[in-house]
């Protein structure tokens, strides 16, 4: 017997209304949106499979610069629907992930629809910030931080202290991720990227083409580390992804940078992006 198709399944929040929509084309695929800005992309059956070509990035960073042999520890900031959390477990069995979320109502939405995580995979109800203060010092392989609240990063998540914190818990030659989204002048993303070159030994930043060219707004990804990126294997990753990306590093990342100053001590929010850019119907 054919089960009934998956159907849409929405409550409140505290950040909005969010909606886990379910894919036609990819039958435990779904999509989660909150108030229609999209937050994840999951496909159960296949946690290899990234819909969205920031988390692709995000994938290829981690295991370029993390020693897949090992075994993997990372913090994800910014739960969702754990897309990258799953396709790491999956990619690195024995692999641990903590995966901090604030909003409670989110996590019992997702996890009440598509099941609790799978094994490898440890969520935690707190803010992303504290959580972070809180991890043992050189603890850790990755800090990836992914948080939106609506559609903005928080500003007490984009602070040089901020940056302090994930140096600390990272183990050497660990690397730090974020999710940072701009649009030309890129006051904010330049302000990120002069934060992260006074506390890491090497930053880059990888962003589409048409991103940095001024054309649109969108998702770029800083990768931090206190040793060299393995930037070759970078580029080349980047470079076969169905829509390429750019690697921003060295001479060319501190012509980006230019005269741009680390945020205040209170940080400062995302810029809000414009209407229509990441919203779905």
């Amino acid at each position: 017997m054919t089960s009934a198709p998956a159907r849409p399944v929405s409550a409140p929040v505290a950040h909005g209304t969010a909606r886990l929509l379910p894919d036609v084309d990819r039958p435990r695929a779904w999509l989660l949106t909150v108030d229609d800005v999209p937050q994840s992309y999951v496909d159960l059956a296949d946690p290899n499979h990234l819909e969205f070509e920031y988390v692709r990035r995000l994938a290829r960073l981690l295991t370029a610069a993390v020693a897949p042999a090992d075994p993997l520890r990372a913090v994800h900031l910014g739960g969702g629907a754990l897309s990258l959390p799953r396709h790491l477990a999956h990619r690195h069995p024995g692999s641990r992930h903590l995966v901090v979320e604030d909003d409670g109502a989110l996590i019992e939405l997702v996890t009440a629809t598509l099941g609790p995580p799978p094994p490898g995979v440890e969520l935690c109800h707190g803010d992303a910030a504290e959580v972070l203060t809180r991890l043992p010092a050189a603890s850790v392989d990755a800090v990836v931080a992914d948080v939106f609240t609506g559609n903005r990063t928080p500003a007490h998540l984009t602070t040089p202290a901020f940056l302090r914190a994930s140096a600390a818990a990272l183990r050497p030659g660990g690397v730090h991720l974020a999710n940072l989204a701009d649009a030309a002048p890129f006051g904010f993303l330049r302000s990120q990227l002069a934060a992260a070159v006074r506390v890491f030994d090497d930053v880059c930043l990888v962003a589409e083409p048409s991103v940095l060219r001024g054309r649109r707004f969108g998702n770029t990804v800083l990768a931090a580390s206190d040793r060299p990126l393995p930037t070759t294997d970078i580029i080349r990753g980047c470079a076969a992804d169905a829509f390429p990306a750019r690697v921003v590093h060295g001479e060319a990342l501190r012509r980006f940078v230019g005269d741009a100053r680390p945020p205040g001590g209170a940080g400062v929010p995302s810029p809000r992006p414009p209407d229509g850019a990441f919203t779905v119907g």
